[in-house]
């Protein structure tokens, strides 16, 4: 069955070509011009992936509202922000409200075809079977790889696909400098320094929240990135 990707965009002209260029890969697409049509059709079903604009007709910041609606019905379900907002702000405010990557439309599509599937590799992971590296345990951490679940002293940490990833390549070595183009390597992605950091620093925070003192995620300046093992 083809993959259901949702497009949420209000210019009519690149919603067709889009629309036009993801059914010729294969995927099945619905498309939509602003928040209401979305997020009514998302409350009946959710898509396997959704493409997301920030400006929806009148509203400036509609696909950030969406974004957080599509977040709350699915904490695994992968987002991409595809918009002309090319700066700092907006980029960080999409990650933070958990999407998994942020796309500016003067990219080709080819690259925006690869982030795609790169983020479908990740979800399809879910569907092999349990292996025993699926599971990492390092002191108060665990880690399932198969139901993509996080535990930090038995409580659950609500990580996002990327998230996911991003925290497994660091934790499957513990005590290793794990550098970003590493990062990116392991978790089959294909995103910029900045998108890195921001996605770190999320991670970070939903540990901080569930236990204020954590700090085994360490960064390692001009090197990368950590986890503290139980002995260091």
């Amino acid at each position: 069955m083809s993959k259901q990707i949702a497009l949420v965009e209000d210019d009519q002209a690149l919603r067709d070509n889009y629309v036009s260029a993801l059914t010729k890969q294969g995927y099945a697409v619905k498309a939509y011009s602003n928040r209401r049509q979305a997020e009514t059709a998302f409350a009946q079903q959710l898509p396997d992936l959704a493409i997301v604009d920030i400006g929806l007709e009148d509203e400036i910041d509609g696909g950030f509202a969406v974004c957080q609606t599509l977040r709350s019905l699915s904490k695994t379900l992968p987002i991409i922000f595809f918009t002309a907002r090319d700066n700092d702000y907006d980029t960080i405010c999409g990650l933070r409200m958990g999407a998994d990557d942020y796309l500016t439309k003067d990219i080709s599509l080819p690259h925006l075809l690869a982030r795609i599937a790169a983020l479908f590799r990740r979800t399809e992971l879910l569907n092999q079977p349990l292996v025993p590296s699926d599971l990492i345990k390092s002191g108060d951490l665990s880690v399932d790889a198969k139901r993509m679940t996080v535990k930090w002293k038995g409580q659950i940490i609500d990580l996002t696909v990327t998230e996911f990833w991003m925290l497994h390549a660091i934790v499957k070595y513990a005590g290793h400098v794990k550098s970003r183009q590493q990062l990116m390597d392991e978790s089959k992605m294909v995103v910029d320094d900045t998108t890195i950091t921001s996605h770190i620093k999320r991670v970070r925070k939903k540990f901080v929240q569930v236990d204020p003192p954590f700090d085994r995620i360490e960064t390692v300046y001009g090197m990368g990135y950590r986890w503290k093992a139980d002995n260091s």
